[in-house]
Formats: structure tokens, sequence, C-alpha cells
């Protein structure tokens, strides 16, 4: 596993697994005065290099899941403030990390969620990313250093994805950033992450997960930094996660009430959804299969949803329909598993309102399984029937809009598309497919105004500013679209020289 990617810019991006270092005494809250609105701003600027990178998990599944998690542990914690905003979001990396970035942003590796043992090990991780957000640490470090980091968090978050393919480079980046003035100002005191250790423990704890989870993820992740010592950077064997700092977590954990709890199928499914998506596609579905056939798992069901994905990947499309009756059969026969509701057969499995997620994804599995047979009347049926029962589910929306447009059903499309946006304006890939219906259409104004929306949710003002341009110089003559267009390219422009201000 790759433990450098990330662990570069750790002692600014507070890796949850800080073993690499401890933050400064920054002082009091109220010597911090980044705004909520400049400490947003910076992470946007940040993210919209990290969309852009195909590290950048776009899988509104696993996106589904990452929120709905992070929303929970929010919801039972008293420190989140109404003003502050959270995004979480995968990276596709086998690195074990996760980042929190200025604005409420969080990030975390394929690697870290795969890793996790238990749904509360996963929890615990997002609880200590959640809190140096509530205690406002990234702002007061930015506000401490009086904005000199600015500049070098932007380019920090080019190391960041540099990281993946040449350590090297990512290292000469990060001195040509000033990273290395920075972290030069850094002074390795606990009180920080012993700060985040404290509330994230509450956090984790009045959300209902087990606490233990928080203790036992950082102990395995000093072991393997023990294990990957020779090959680790320097700063890594200097500062580990310490025996105090586990020691506290542990002392924490005596005094509060024991309790164990059950990993949601949600997250199963969703760490046997990334499992077929690391590596090769063949070593993918050989490493599922062997798994089902020694009956190394706790859980058919979610291994078989593995598999087959794994199958797809591989494009042994045949196979993986084999694989979806079977796994129809396995959910049919076990009621603790009933997460499904509609069987391409017609049988139906009753639904779990807990279940929700995944039942919208096995159906989603099913739908694309069917496609990639040639099976078109059977996947729009189980897309058809799904979306009444899953309508807010973004990957089967997704889904059935694209079947749509490659069967050359372009205005049936066209119409799906432009109801759903009325639900959920601020979906970028509905835009992106709907730009698809237009070009079909040959309508090329419209076309790249849906362009622009999708590049405007992104964050990319300026490719936003061309697509509306372009849309002008391909006017069909509609007054009411050409004003709408006018009056949205003014309204960016307005919007792109306010951020060109704050610069």
């Amino acid at each position: 596993m790759k433990f450098i990617y990330l662990i570069i810019a750790s002692s600014i991006l507070f890796p949850a697994n800080s073993y690499a270092h401890e933050l400064p005494d920054l002082g009091d809250v109220s010597q911090a005065t980044i705004t909520p609105h400049q400490e947003r701003q910076i992470g946007l600027q940040i993210m919209r290099q990290i969309r852009a990178d195909p590290s950048y998990l776009d899988d509104p599944e696993i996106a589904s899941y990452l929120s709905n998690l992070g929303h929970k542990l929010i919801a039972n914690s008293d420190e989140t403030r109404a003003e502050q905003s959270f995004e979480f979001f995968a990276i596709q990396d086998s690195s074990i990390n996760a980042f929190a970035l200025p604005g409420g942003f969080m990030g975390f590796n394929s690697g870290l969620i795969i890793a996790a043992q238990s749904e509360s090990e996963l929890a615990a991780v997002m609880s200590h990313e959640i809190a140096h957000v509530t205690q406002k640490h990234l702002a007061r470090m930015i506000a401490g250093q009086k904005f000199d980091m600015i500049k070098s968090l932007t380019a920090l978050a080019v190391a960041i994805i540099a990281a993946r393919s040449s350590p090297q480079a990512s290292q000469a980046i990060l001195i040509a950033s000033q990273a290395s003035a920075i972290q030069s100002k850094l002074d390795f005191t606990r009180k920080h992450e012993k700060e985040a250790d404290r509330i994230g423990l509450s956090i984790l704890l009045d959300a209902g997960f087990e606490p233990q989870g928080m203790s036992s993820f950082f102990e395995r992740l000093q072991r393997a930094g023990r294990f990957h010592e020779n090959g680790a950077p320097s700063y890594l064997r200097t500062h580990p996660i310490t025996y105090e700092r586990i020691a506290d977590i542990q002392n924490r954990i005596r005094e509060m009430p024991y309790r164990q709890v059950s990993d949601s199928i949600d997250f199963l499914l969703v760490r046997a959804k990334l499992r077929a998506l690391q590596g090769k596609p063949h070593d993918a579905v050989e490493q599922f299969k062997s798994r089902l056939d020694e009956k190394r798992y706790t859980n058919e069901a979610v291994e078989r949803y593995g598999y087959i994905q794994a199958l797809l990947r591989d494009k042994k499309n045949n196979q993986a329909n084999n694989e979806l009756a079977h796994l129809y059969q396995i959910l049919q026969s076990d009621s603790s598993a009933s997460i499904l509701t509609n069987h391409p057969l017609g049988k139906t499995v009753r639904v779990e309102n807990k279940n929700v997620i995944a039942g919208a994804m096995i159906e989603t599995l099913s739908a694309s399984v069917k496609l990639a047979n040639g099976r078109i009347p059977e996947a729009f049926d189980i897309y058809k029937t799904a979306l009444k029962i899953y309508p807010q589910h973004r990957a089967l929306i997704h889904g059935y809009a694209h079947a749509l447009i490659q069967n050359k059903q372009t205005e049936t499309a066209l119409e799906f598309i432009n109801k759903q946006l009325l639900r959920i304006p601020n979906d970028p890939q509905l835009f992106s497919l709907q730009a698809q219906c237009y070009a079909l259409l040959d309508d090329r104004m419209l076309k790249h105004r849906a362009l622009a929306e999708s590049y405007m949710l992104k964050g990319h003002y300026a490719a936003a500013i061309d697509q509306l341009q372009t849309a002008l110089q391909n006017s069909n003559g509609n007054f009411y679209q050409l004003s709408s267009v006018e009056a949205r390219l003014k309204q960016i422009q307005a919007l792109k020289a306010e951020e060109d201000k704050e610069k």
C-alpha cells in the first residue's frame, strides 16, 4: 500500500491517520480572522483541481453513502454550527488516508474505506475529521499564518494528485510550493489532535457507533507504519501515532458504555464495490472468485455483488448475468438480506427502509448487467420499477437517462432529464446528459447552455463562460432562450469577477 499520497500534505490537510504530524498551538479561536466565506472559497479552489483529476471518484452511490454517514454523525454533534457546510467525497487510491480541506470538504481514499474492518472504524475516522472542522483548526492555522500559505494550500492539492504516480515529483512540488517553509513552523504539539480525538469520540458515541472503532483503527495504522518503516519518509518514522495518544483514547473509551453495532448493508456493499474497482479487472475477478470458492466471507450476497461488479468491469457480461441470478436466489432465501424490490423475472423481495441505498445499488447493478448483455427491455423495466421506489437515487437516474440516449430514445431521455432537474437542479451529470440530448437533436445553443451549467456546478467559471459565449454564437433566434443565456452569462461573469477579486 502507498502511504505517501496525502501524507506529504498531512501537516496542512489534517489526515485522519495523522501518524505524520501533529498540529501547532495556534491559540484561541478568537485569534482566527479568516471568515467562513473565505475558508469556503479556498476549499472550492482546491476542489476544482481534485475534481478534474481522474482519481476523483465521481460515483453517486459511494458519494451518497459517505454523505449519509457524515451527516448522521453531524446531526448528533453539539459542536457543529448552522453556518458550517460539509461535503464528503472519495478518491480512487489504494493508500490508507483521509483529509479535511478548508470549507468543510472531506476526502476519503478508497483504500481507507476498504481497510476499515467495521463501519464504526470508518465513522471514527470521519468523526475525527469533523471535529477538526468544527473546532476551526484549519481556519485558525491559515489565519495564524496571515494567508501566507493560501497559495501553498492550492499547490498542495496538485502535490496530492501527483503523488499517485510519482512520489519524487510530488516532493519537488511540495518544496516549490513553499510547503517546506510551512512545515518548519509546526511545533508538533498534540493539542489539536487530542482535541479532535476527544470530540470525535463524543460524536461517534452520540451517533450510535462503537467508540472502540477509533482506537482499533489507529492501532492498526500504527502497526502498518512500523511495518513500512524502511520505505516511509523520515517524518512518518519520527512522527507516528503515539502510544500516548492511543492510550488516551483507550482511557476515554473505558468510561463509555460498551456497545456492539452491526455494520449496515450499505457499508458492506460500498466496500465490495470499491474492492471491485481496485487494481486490474482480471485480478479483482480472481480475488472475489477465490473468496467465494473458499467461503471466506461474512455475507455471501455482498460478496456476490462485488463479484458481479468485477465481472462487468472485466467485460465478462454473460457470466455477470449468471451470477446476478445466483445473487437474487441468495437474497430471496435469506430474509435478513431482504434489500431488493424488483426481481428481473417479476418476483419481489421485501424492502426494509434502513436499506434504501443498498436496495437501489442492487437494482442499479441489475440494470447495468442487463444492458451489458443487450437485454434492453429488461433493463428498462428494472429502471422504471426501481425509480418508483428509489426516485432520488442518482445512479438509477443517471443510468436510465444514459440508457435511453444510447438506445436512441433521445426525446424520451430529454423529457426525463428535464423532469429530474426540476427536483435536483444541482446535478452536473444531469446537465451533461442534457447536453448530449441537445447535441443529438442538433440544438447547439441549448447544448452549450447545458454544458455551461455542468461546468458551473463543478466550480469552473471560466469554462462555463466560454460555453455560454459559444451558445450565443449558435443562437437559433429564440428570443426567450437568447435572453436567458445572456442573463446567465452576466451572472457567472459577476461571480468570476468576485472570485478574481478575492484572489
